[in-house]
């Protein structure tokens, strides 16, 4: 999921232009975006249902706060996806008894699908995706799997605890380390 500068200040100016309560804007937004924030809800939430449920609240939430988007503190892409992900994580959270948690030692695959994508929009995606892959194999063990589970599969910090038998301090530090150096990775 790679977007160029031109299309990073699109969507820049159609946040800036939805925080000004522009509807038009806000169409465009969600027509440039939404098949990128389903696919995460879809992979965290396992469920067609609470992804189309979670995806019409983050949009929501978009709308009413649009305007709080700071473009010198991330990505624009990046900001959505961490509404959808908190959306996400709400909607586990309240619903917890139905999901089902992967087992043991079991690692999440890291593919993502939506059918209304286009060819070169899947192409760009399973391109963002081999760059993520690779980046990951440069991770230690732990800190792959807490970031797998806490990303992908919406696992709180205790949850991570519990879940890999570790301190809650040494599981925090796994996923901020993790990020730095998937980050790191992927601005090479």
């Amino acid at each position: 999921m790679s977007y160029s500068t031109a299309d990073n200040e699109r969507l820049i100016r159609l946040l800036a232009d939805t925080g000004l309560g522009d509807q038009r804007a806000f169409a465009q937004l969600y027509e440039a975006c939404s098949s990128h924030l389903y696919a995460l809800l879809l992979r965290m939430l396992k469920r067609r249902d609470w992804a189309d449920e979670a995806l019409q609240d983050c949009f929501l939430r978009v709308w009413q706060k649009a305007d709080t988007y700071a473009p010198e503190k991330g990505s624009p892409l990046t900001w959505l996806l961490t509404v959808a992900r908190y959306r996400a994580l709400d909607l586990l959270r309240m619903k917890r008894p139905e999901v089902e948690m992967p087992d043991e030692g079991e690692e999440p695959p890291m593919t993502f699908a939506d059918a209304s994508e286009s060819p070169e929009d899947r192409a760009v995606e399973r391109e963002g995706l081999g760059m993520l892959r690779d980046c990951m194999k440069d991770l230690q063990d732990e800190q792959k799997r807490s970031v797998l589970l806490a990303y992908y599969e919406g696992y709180t910090h205790q949850e991570l605890a519990l879940a890999m038998k570790a301190p809650l301090g040494t599981v925090k530090s796994w996923v901020r380390r993790g990020l730095a150096r998937l980050r790191e990775c992927l601005d090479r």
